[in-house]
C-alpha cells in the first residue's frame, strides 16, 4: 500500500460515501421546503458498485469510511453495505452520519454488521422548534435513536448542532450542559452559506459561541475518537466534550484528509468546489482496477488548496443534501 497524498502533500485516507440524496426531513439550512429534484434510481450507485470503489480506494490508502446522505437510513438494506465494507481488511473505521429519526430501528443490526460510530444531527432540544427547523420532524424519534445507539455500543455518539442566530443560538448553554449532566459529545458547527440569503442573517462565528459558553466555566482542550475537523474541549466536571467545526471563520483546509463519493458516483475532492471525477460511467463500462485507481488519483490531484467561501464562492452545481456534508 503506497498511501495517497494530494499536490499539497496532505495525506488522504478518509472517504465519505453518500448512499442517497433522499431525506425524510427538510431542514431549513439544507433543503428547500418542496424538496429537490431527486436522482433517477438508475443513476444511484448500487451497493456492489460502492463496494468496488471502496476496495480500490483502500488499496490506494483509504482507511476510514463514513456513510452519509441525504439521510442514509432511508435507503433499504444499508446494513448489507456496512457488512461488505467491514470485510475490507484495510478499512479500520466505519461511521455513519444520520438525522437519527430511524436509528432506533436499525442501531443493533448496523452494529452487528460492523458499524463503529454515529454522528447524529440535532439542532434543538425543544420539540416544537425541532418541528420548525426540520419542517415536520419528531424530536422524540431522535432521542430514541440516540438512546438506541448508546445501547448498541455505537460510541462515541457525537451530536452535530448547526448554530443559527434567531433559530437555536439561545440553546448553546443547554447543549453544553448536556456534556456535563449526561456525558454528551456535542459539536457546534458554523453554518455554511449554501443558502446565502438565510446564512448571512443567521451566521454565528465560533468565537461568539465560545464567549457565550464561558458562563459555564473554562473550556479545557480535549480529544474524541474520530476523523473530522472538530477541535474538542471539556467543561469543568463534564464527562462529555464540546467540539467546534469552523468551515467559515477558521477554515481547516490545510489538514483536510478526505474525498467524497456522491450517490450518483462522482468523486468530489472538496465539499465546497464543483470539481468532480465521474466513476459511475467508467464502472458500468467495465473499467479495470488499475484504470479505476487512476481516476481516484486524478480526483486527489485536483483537490484545491482551500475553499473560497471568503470570496463569496459557493458551489451551485448540487444541493447541499446531495454532497454528503
Amino acid at each position: 500500500m503506497t498511501g495517497l497524498s494530494d499536490s499539497f502533500q496532505r495525506p488522504i485516507d478518509y472517504l465519505r460515501i453518500s448512499v442517497t440524496d433522499r431525506c425524510n426531513l427538510r431542514c431549513i439550512y439544507c433543503m428547500p421546503a418542496e424538496g429537490i429534484n431527486l436522482l433517477p434510481h438508475e443513476d444511484v450507485l448500487s451497493y456492489e458498485e460502492i463496494h468496488r470503489i471502496a476496495v480500490t480506494a483502500a488499496e490506494l490508502g483509504i482507511k476510514k469510511v463514513r456513510i452519509t446522505g441525504g439521510e442514509p437510513l432511508v435507503r433499504i438494506g444499508l446494513s448489507s453495505l456496512i457488512r461488505m465494507l467491514a470485510q475490507i481488511e484495510a478499512i479500520d473505521d466505519i461511521a455513519l452520519t444520520t438525522n437519527g429519526t430511524l436509528l432506533a430501528q436499525y442501531a443493533d443490526e448496523l452494529k452487528a454488521a460492523g458499524l463503529r460510530r454515529v454522528n447524529i444531527s440535532l439542532d434543538t432540544l425543544k420539540p416544537d422548534k425541532f418541528k420548525l427547523i426540520t419542517r415536520g420532524g419528531d424530536f422524540y424519534h431522535v432521542l430514541e435513536g440516540i438512546n438506541a445507539a448508546g445501547a448498541a455500543g455505537l460510541n462515541p455518539i457525537k451530536i452535530n448542532v448547526v448554530v443559527m442566530a434567531g433559530s437555536n443560538d439561545d440553546e448553546l448553554l443547554d447543549f453544553a450542559r448536556k456534556t456535563i449532566e449526561e456525558g454528551w459529545h456535542v459539536r457546534f458547527i458554523e453554518q455554511m452559506p449554501f443558502n446565502r440569503e438565510f446564512a448571512d442573517s443567521s451566521f454565528v462565528p465560533v468565537n461568539e459561541m465560545q464567549e457565550r459558553l464561558a458562563a459555564l466555566g473554562e473550556l479545557e482542550p480535549s480529544t474524541v475518537k474520530g476523523n473530522g475537523p472538530a477541535k474538542y474541549y471539556r467543561l469543568p466536571r463534564a464527562k462529555g466534550t464540546i467540539g467546534f467545526i469552523t468551515p467559515v471563520s477558521q477554515h481547516f483546509c490545510f489538514r483536510c484528509n478526505r474525498l467524497r463519493l456522491t450517490a450518483d458516483g462522482k468523486l468530489r475532492p472538496c465539499l465546497l468546489s464543483e470539481r468532480e471525477v465521474d466513476l459511475r460511467h467508467p464502472l458500468r463500462q467495465g473499467i479495470s482496477a488499475e484504470e479505476l485507481k487512476k481516476l481516484i488519483k486524478r480526483a486527489v490531484d485536483s483537490k484545491p488548496r482551500q475553499h473560497k467561501l471568503a470570496q463569496g464562492c459557493v458551489p451551485q452545481d448540487r444541493p447541499f443534501s446531495q454532497v454528503g456534508g
